[in-house]
């Protein structure tokens, strides 16, 4: 990581735009993979994407945020014009701060919510395999789930609805009477869609749900471990016409659901789980249809979510105290380079360290001097580590009398 760089947190959440603003930033997947492959051209060593139905967002070590802004616009189909009005851009202790509040579900539309450190999970796996973690990014995301647990455990801040899932289930059961005898009716079986089955299997006992997908394998896998029926992508038009209730949960970038699809006199319950918004606006003026998004049921609240509130502050005494060792371990890291260039210094080539041998007859050969090195270089780390606040007067002192140039201070 070279000096010049920062890190930084960059995007757009529910917090700074609706659904329809955010959702002009979002990423399908090919958009993903492009994204990183334009990061990787622009020598970016550490970098993360977390896209949920929340946020879209960006982090990584840069020389500067524009950077990672471009890359934001130019993969997704936000511009910098909208950016600049509903983005945020926050640097450093910042953007850290902001990742450990967004991994520990304390950013999230409903507080609490677990999910998301999963989500981040995999973002950091797809970075690591497009070798976009090389560096601190590994340390830093160990240390935001570590941090998870901890709140996880130690409070009860997870307790009530913890996720748009639940919150989409809880309010079907508010308002449909005898849902168990309704139809269901689930069209999408991504990561919400999947989360949603499992729900309303476990809330509604219903044993009338049914799921369809545009790629049938995926609802068929679904199906194998939920009690529901798997229809095929053509007959979603007749199953809309017969259900109750309509869950959609799909990934696309367009609406899945236009008005042509729906063909139906009695009342229906749409609710549309997805980033952009999966159902035409079009929709809304149907007769006897009502449409509920993604915002609406984040906001649901109950009585357990004032108890959540209560433990919010003991949640953040755990946060500060993960997110300081990992600065504590990041700024020590820094100082790498330079103890690295005084080892280098005192220890001489393997050339200089055979004459050396035939004047002072082996005592002081090429292993022997790395070893001398070696210790020296651990005693002035501890010293380090033991006096912080010494730590740049000692580095800025080693520099001058040793005349060291550092790898960070060689590329520029």
């Amino acid at each position: 990581m070279k000096e010049t760089h920062h890190f930084f947190a960059i995007g757009v959440s529910y917090k700074s735009a609706d659904i329809d603003l955010r959702g002009q930033f979002s990423l399908n997947d090919s958009q993903h993979h492009a994204l990183f492959l334009d990061a990787k051209e622009r020598n970016i060593k550490d970098l993360l994407v977390i896209n949920t139905c929340n946020r879209t967002e960006i982090y990584a070590w840069a020389k500067d945020a524009k950077s990672l802004i471009d890359l934001l616009c130019r993969h997704s189909g936000g511009s910098h014009e909208l950016f600049e009005q509903i983005g945020y851009c926050l640097k450093d202790e910042a953007g850290f701060q902001h990742l450990f509040r967004v991994g520990t579900g304390l950013e999230s539309q409903i507080l609490g919510d677990f999910e998301i450190i999963g989500q981040i999970k995999q973002s950091f796996y797809r970075s690591k395999k497009m070798d976009l973690a090389q560096g601190s990014l590994e340390r830093l995301i160990n240390a935001v789930i570590q941090t998870s647990k901890r709140i996880k455990t130690e409070t009860k801040i997870s307790s009530g609805a913890t996720s748009v899932a639940f919150a989409s289930v809880q309010y079907i059961l508010n308002h449909v009477p005898d849902i168990s005898k309704k139809k269901i009716l689930l069209f999408g079986t991504g990561k919400i869609g999947t989360n949603t089955c499992e729900n309303l299997v476990k809330h509604t006992q219903n044993d009338h749900i049914t799921l369809i997908n545009r790629t049938q394998a995926r609802a068929e896998k679904i199906a194998a471990k939920f009690p529901v029926l798997v229809k095929p992508y053509g007959e979603l038009a007749s199953e809309i016409h017969s259900a109750d209730v309509l869950i959609v949960a799909t990934g696309a970038q367009n609406p899945t659901l236009t008005i042509e699809l729906i063909h139906t006199t009695k009342p229906l319950l749409i609710l549309d789980l997805s980033i952009p918004r999966n159902v035409a606006s079009e929709v809304n003026d149907l007769e006897n249809v009502r449409v509920v998004h993604l915002d609406e049921l984040s906001q649901i609240t109950d009585a357990t979510f004032e108890k959540r509130k209560k433990y919010i502050p003991k949640a953040e005494i755990i946060l500060d105290e993960v997110k300081t060792e990992f600065l504590v371990w990041l700024k020590h890291r820094k100082y790498i380079p330079t103890l690295n260039a005084f080892k280098d210094k005192i220890v001489p080539s393997k050339k200089e360290a055979r004459e050396l041998e035939n004047y002072i007859n082996n005592c002081f050969g090429y292993k022997k001097k790395q070893q001398i090195a070696q210790k020296i270089t651990g005693q002035i780390a501890a010293y380090i580590r033991e006096n912080p606040h010494k730590a740049e007067e000692t580095i800025e002192l080693m520099t001058d009398v040793f005349r060291l140039k550092s790898e960070n201070q060689s590329k520029k």
